[in-house]
Order: C-alpha cells, then structure tokens, then sequence
C-alpha cells in the first residue's frame, strides 16, 4: 500500500478522462473517447488530472460524468448490494453518494457537488485508481491485463472498479492497510494457479486479501457492505489462508468460520 499526494493541474482538463469502467458484471469495452459530463450546472471545484467533474450531478442525471461518480462511489451501495456502472443516476446512485458523503463527515444529501468531487480528487491519484491501491497489485499475472475472459481493457477497468471498492472498505475499517495478494489471472494464470474454470478473476473483478492486522473473517464480514457479490473466506474449501472479494453478476458469499 502506499500513500501518495494527488496532482492537480490549474487548468481544466476535461479532456483527460478516464477511458476505463465497468459494469456490474462483466463490463462493456469503455468508449475511446469520453462523452462530456452530464447536464452541468457550473464549475464544482479545482481541475483534476484524472477527470474533473464540470456541474452538480443528482438524481435523473446521466452520462460519462455519472459513470466517473459511480466508479468512485461502487463501494456504497449498502448490505449485499451492488451499484451497476451504467450511468444513469437513480435511486441507488443517489443513496451510494450519500453513503459516501456521510462516510467522509459530509453533507448527505446524495447530491454530488462541489464538496463531494474535491473528497473524490484528494483520494484519488492521477491514473484515476484510488490512492491506496495501484493497477500493480490487482494485476500480477502480466502487464498488459490480456487473455482473460474479456477484453484487456474491460479487465483492467473492472479492477478499477474492485479497488474503488476496496478503498471504501479500508476506510470503514479505520483506514487501516489492507494487502492485496492478486488480482486479475488471464486463462493460462488461473489454471496454473488452480483457479475455478469460471474464476472472477479472469475478468478482473476479483482480489485476494492477506489477513493484516484485520484478519480474514474481519475482512469478509466487512466485504458484505462494500459492493461485493462474491465472498470466500475461512471455512470455505481452500480459503483459509486468504479472503476473496469479487464482484459480478449473481451472490455466493460463504466464510463458515466467520458466520458467513
């Protein structure tokens, strides 16, 4: 884990979007080019170099800058749910946004504005992953994130997702580091592995977690209120040595040792 400052640029830089997502499952290839952010309603804050949000977003919004937010906001979607990455802002964005702003001593109103985009750039770094976790651990199979079960890109922007994810989790449990053992697997690293031939993290929507000073089941209990629909930990054939967390379509949680 590492601690870094965020960058920020003194001139818009609206053009610098992100070019990754991902749905709640198995995500589309993100267009090449960003749309502009959605019905803008005046400046929000200080230029960003990872994406910069130009108005106030709220219930009934949509577009690129809706599906930047919920990138960020994926792990509040509150117990055993899961936000979808589509951007369209309902009732489950805006109650994602809330959570997020009471989180972070807040306003929560579930209206993103200019308070709730300048906590989004201070935790996050100027690739747009979240300043806690790198692309280098949610990916130790190879460096160009290919040969999974979907596209590299979509792989790499599902393990963007992940850490989002990951990032709202560490919070919630008092900022406290957590390790990260692997991520994504192409097909031929999953089964020198011995992963399932169906494995999640084939398409980048999985992570492997070392116990740190929270432990498995802490982690697994945790991973229940931060997006995550796949859950094994201790208990759990060949689980007892680790805690996965992955998201995707469908919900098997199962950590017998933890009360899962």
């Amino acid at each position: 884990m590492r601690s870094r400052p965020v960058g920020f640029l003194l001139s818009a830089l609206a053009g610098a979007a992100l070019a990754f997502g991902g749905t709640a499952a198995a995500s589309a290839t993100p267009p090449s080019a960003p749309a502009p952010a959605a019905a803008p309603s005046g400046n929000v804050g200080t230029a960003d170099a990872c994406y910069t949000w130009s108005g106030t977003l709220r219930e009934g919004s949509s577009g690129e800058a809706v599906r930047q937010l919920q990138i960020r906001v994926a792990g509040y979607p509150g117990y055993g749910n899961q936000i979808a990455i589509d951007g369209q802002f309902g009732p489950a964005t805006k109650a994602a946004v809330a959570r997020f702003q009471s989180a972070y001593g807040l306003a929560s109103d579930g209206i993103a504005g200019s308070q709730t985009f300048s906590k989004i750039y201070a935790l996050q770094d100027d690739d747009c992953t979240p300043v806690n976790f790198t692309y280098a651990e949610l990916n130790r199979c190879n460096s160009d994130w290919s040969g999974g079960k979907v596209s590299a890109a979509t792989a790499r922007a599902n393990a963007l997702v992940t850490m989002w994810k990951l990032q709202a989790m560490r919070h919630a449990m008092g900022d406290r580091p957590i390790t990260v053992n692997g991520g994504f697997r192409s097909v031929s690293c999953n089964s020198a592995v011995g992963g399932a031939t169906n494995s999640r993290h084939m398409y980048g929507h999985a992570a492997d977690l070392g116990a740190g000073s929270q432990g498995f089941c802490g982690l697994a209990q945790a991973a229940r209120n931060h997006g995550f629909t796949e859950i094994l930990g201790p208990g759990y054939p060949g689980h007892n040595d680790h805690t996965h967390l992955a998201g995707g379509s469908g919900r098997f949680w199962s950590a017998p040792s933890c009360g899962i």
